[in-house]
């Protein structure tokens, strides 16, 4: 009868170890920032509350369930526990369908996504001429933005800014000898291009680094399963 193979044990043994240390880092972390005061601050920071809770609720989940399979495997490798290296397989087979689901998900409400994204900035153009409290915070990270990415207003260009042009110009300005890229508004040269395309640029770059990770995440995901299958095997016929 054939043994079981050191290298593959061994090579499973690690794998899940630094899974299983993957998975505390996400789990600490997300608790900090749900039950630290420092934490809250940077929840309370941005306009969506409740989306940020999801977020570290999900953060929590999913740091539980990878310390739990990489337990699984660690012990399963060691210990040689085919029900161990069975439950660790079911749990990364799982969690790679539910990737591949999400993939085909994302793949065709893509056109849907584009809709609601182009709905989102258009309808977002009336705070930037807004005066209450609840525009200000978008206000000054459209402006920081505009000044990152030499760009002006969101959707018509330095029109958007209505009355609050004045407030936030200096962020929109062209340099001291403008080019082609300016245009002259109340006064002021300032940049032709709407942050809008740049804005959809940023969103869909960001989009190919997640599908990039995703794709890495599903390679790890198929040598842990196949690892986790031969080690299995080669345990039932020793």
């Amino acid at each position: 009868m054939a043994g079981v193979s050191g290298c593959i044990k061994y090579s499973m043994f690690i794998f899940n170890f630094l899974f299983w240390l993957c998975g505390i880092l996400i789990l600490a972390l997300a608790i900090w920032v749900r039950v630290s005061k420092d934490g809250q601050e940077i929840l309370s920071s941005g306009d969506a509350d409740v989306n940020s809770n999801v977020s570290v609720n999900i953060l929590i989940a999913v740091g539980a369930i990878i310390m739990i399979l990489g337990f699984l495997g660690c012990c399963g490798a060691v210990k040689e526990s085919r029900c161990m290296l069975l439950l660790f397989f079911i749990g990364l087979l799982l969690i790679l369908l539910l990737q591949v689901a999400a993939g085909i998900l994302g793949a065709t409400f893509k056109s849907e996504y584009d809709r609601v994204l182009n709905e989102t900035l258009y309808e977002n153009v009336k705070y930037l001429s807004a005066t209450d409290d609840n525009a200000k915070a978008f206000q000054q990270a459209l402006a920081e933005f505009q000044e990152e990415f030499k760009c002006c207003g969101l959707v018509r260009g330095a029109a958007d800014w209505g009355s609050n042009f004045q407030q936030f110009s200096k962020s929109c300005e062209c340099p001291e000898m403008p080019d082609d890229s300016c245009t002259v508004y109340d006064g002021k040269y300032v940049y032709k291009q709407p942050c809008i395309s740049l804005l959809k640029g940023l969103m869909a770059k960001h989009i190919i680094i997640i599908i990039g990770i995703a794709f890495g995440l599903a390679v790890v995901e198929i040598l842990g399963l196949v690892f986790s299958m031969v080690l299995y095997c080669q345990i039932g016929n020793k």
